[in-house]
């Protein structure tokens, strides 16, 4: 799957699994809730600032809006449970993954 249909689906599930409206969200990311749409449906895509204002706002790690396992659904950890460990593997993945999108969206810029 690709990168940014990954983010779409995690954004919206965990932001669904936490009872959050896109209007909410919003409200706690300083931004409208036409963007918040507009990026679960896939129009836009969120700077790396924004990416950390919806985590926060989620209550959880950046990176957990980009995992891509499909045999594993993503749980949302309360406070007092063990939090998501990721594999070295998983890591390494996002991390090639990250680049590479990084990588497109500065040579559109340029």
């Amino acid at each position: 799957m690709r990168l940014k249909a990954v983010f779409i689906r995690n954004l919206r599930m965990c932001r669904k699994s936490r009872k959050i409206s896109q209007m909410t969200l919003a409200e706690k990311c300083g931004t409208s809730t036409s963007y918040i749409g507009q990026i679960e449906i896939g129009n836009r895509f969120p700077s790396m600032e924004m990416i950390e204002k919806i985590a926060a706002a989620l209550r959880i790690k950046p990176y957990v809006l980009f995992i891509d396992d499909p045999g594993e659904e993503i749980t949302l950890k309360s406070e007092k449970q063990k939090p998501y460990i990721m594999s070295d593997t998983m890591k390494d993945e996002l991390v090639k993954r990250l680049n590479n999108a990084i990588r497109k969206v500065v040579k559109r810029i340029n």
